[in-house]
């Protein structure tokens, strides 16, 4: 099993830091998707590290992160 990093946005996309904390102050749809995209981080996190999953599971997880990843970093630089 191969472990993922920490997918923290700030991070990832230290250049869009204020326009991610704008969102997350004054958009109640961007704040639900952000707090989705963090609750399944640290659940990935939890089963690559403490617990076990199948890996078709964790997959799915990745997976989801991913779309929820790609959709707020649409938000970010296209609104």
């Amino acid at each position: 099993m191969t472990l993922t990093l920490n997918h923290n946005l700030e991070k990832e996309f230290p250049a869009l830091s204020p326009r991610l904390k704008e969102l997350l102050a004054t958009d109640p749809l961007f704040q639900q998707t952000y707090q989705r995209y963090v609750a399944l981080n640290q659940e990935i996190t939890h089963f690559e590290t403490e617990a076990a999953c199948s890996d078709f599971h964790l997959e799915d997880l990745k997976k989801e992160r991913l779309i929820l990843k790609d959709k707020l970093y649409f938000a970010l630089t296209h609104s």
